[in-house]
């Protein structure tokens, strides 16, 4: 089920890369009958044409409705990132300075060893 989902899935993420192709394919199997009733050139007797001009006219109906999908996604893109600056005026607050007594130096060498510091218990170790 799994697989079917996934596939599903990259199948219409790729359909629109595919447009023309499908165009031009429905433009194939249905070539004959375009070619009898739908193009300019069927009353002529030597028709070249072949319906190649309803390919044209698709394939352009194609591109410019692709071009209007565009430009409406920049349009909306352009909506969603528009921001609104608000100004605040902020005052600077000098900050709190705190001083602790500090009783321990660092500086030099200590003198004597301390019995006071934590020692882990013996029997963990």
């Amino acid at each position: 089920m799994r697989k079917i989902v996934i596939i599903f899935l990259s199948f219409m993420l790729l359909m629109p890369s595919f447009g023309s192709f499908c165009v031009y394919t429905t433009f194939k199997l249905n070539q004959e009958e375009i070619s009898k009733t739908i193009c300019v050139q069927r009353k002529m007797v030597f028709n070249s044409c072949n319906g190649r001009c309803e390919l044209q006219k698709s394939l352009k109906k194609y591109t410019d409705n692709e071009k209007k999908m565009q430009d409406n996604l920049k349009e909306k893109a352009e909506v969603i990132y528009i921001q609104n600056i608000s100004l605040s005026n902020f005052k600077l607050v000098a900050p709190i300075r705190s001083r602790k007594a500090v009783f321990a130096y660092f500086d030099k060498k200590p003198i004597s060893v301390s019995n006071a510091t934590f020692h882990p218990p013996s029997h963990m170790i």
